[in-house]
């Protein structure tokens, strides 16, 4: 049995796509897994601001279209990287196990950033919420694979990364300071894969096999905040479910979401507990929406 796994060519995306096929031949012992290697229109144009290419969907289109196209059997992505909608035809088979989903500091931690510092990042996200805890700090722009955007941290005081992302790679810089969601709340999906098939794959049962019940549980939450919300990484907004501390059962969620004004100077933010997590991550984004400026703050935005 052949199974052809379409994803990007960077180091990471590569681990994620040898993660993922790991975990096919547990389930098929045998199986010959195919990398298909394929180039976004994110990885072609590294120089272009995220959010004035169109934020979500930049670096999972065109994979996404080798799927629907035949070239090739699932798809795997980083779970940030995925629009709120479902893209027709295809189905979130998986989300595998999930790394550690907060951001990272390189270079220097929060706490001994010099007033007027100079931080890295091409998140307008990141660049909002720092902003709101920190409105001296200043920003420039960081885009390229994890290697590119280590070297950028000799330049600036400091640069913005995923931990998991580190991690993932094996890569330990001297400085590496994880910032508390309280202050730096994650981009949604942040630290867990996504593995999409087409809707009427006949190995559909099996690859959903490779889900991790708990991540999968936590990213459904923070999907349906950006599903209603609808948008993604070309505004500032943020949501983070992890399982409740106060719950002997272990059933419920707390789910955090956010959403910010650009220049970081509004920041909204609601937490709520929950047995259903799609459901809360709705309610929180309505709250927002409705009752605390969120429509607006997305309107001028």
């Amino acid at each position: 049995m052949r199974i052809r796994v379409a994803t990007r060519g960077s180091a990471l995306a590569l681990w994620q796509a040898n993660r993922v096929s790991a975990l096919l031949t547990r389930t098929f012992p045998g199986v010959d897994v195919e990398i298909v290697i394929v180039e976004t229109t994110g990885d072609r144009d590294q120089t272009t601001p995220l959010e004035q290419m169109g934020g979500l969907g930049v670096f999972v289109k065109e994979v996404q279209v080798a799927v629907l196209d035949g070239r090739a059997d699932l798809a795997v992505h980083s779970a940030k990287d995925l629009p709120g909608g479902q893209t027709d035809g295809l189905t979130l088979a998986a989300v595998p196990e999930r790394g550690d989903p907060r951001d990272v500091l390189v270079g220097c931690r929060l706490t001994d950033l010099p007033e007027g510092a100079t931080v890295g990042t091409g998140s307008i996200r990141r660049r909002a919420h720092l902003t709101n805890h920190r409105p001296d700090l200043r920003f420039t722009g960081l885009r390229g694979n994890i290697e590119t955007r280590l070297e950028k941290a000799r330049e600036v005081d400091a640069v913005v990364m995923a931990k998991a992302a580190l991690d993932r790679l094996g890569l330990c810089p001297e400085v590496v300071d994880p910032v508390d969601p309280a202050i730096l709340l994650p981009q949604v999906g942040q630290g867990a894969l996504a593995v999409e098939c087409r809707a009427d794959y006949e190995l559909l049962e099996a690859v959903e096999g490779m889900d991790d019940p708990a991540a999968r549980r936590a990213v459904d939450a923070e999907r349906a905040f950006l599903v209603e919300l609808g948008t993604g990484c070309d505004l500032p907004i943020a949501a983070h479910a992890r399982p409740a501390v106060d719950d002997p059962l272990g059933s419920a969620l707390t789910v955090t979401g956010a959403i910010a004004s650009p220049d970081g100077a509004v920041l909204v933010r609601e937490e709520r507990t929950g047995t259903d997590g799609a459901a809360t991550g709705h309610a929180i984004a309505r709250h927002l929406l409705d009752e605390r400026g969120g429509a607006e703050l997305m309107a001028r935005s």
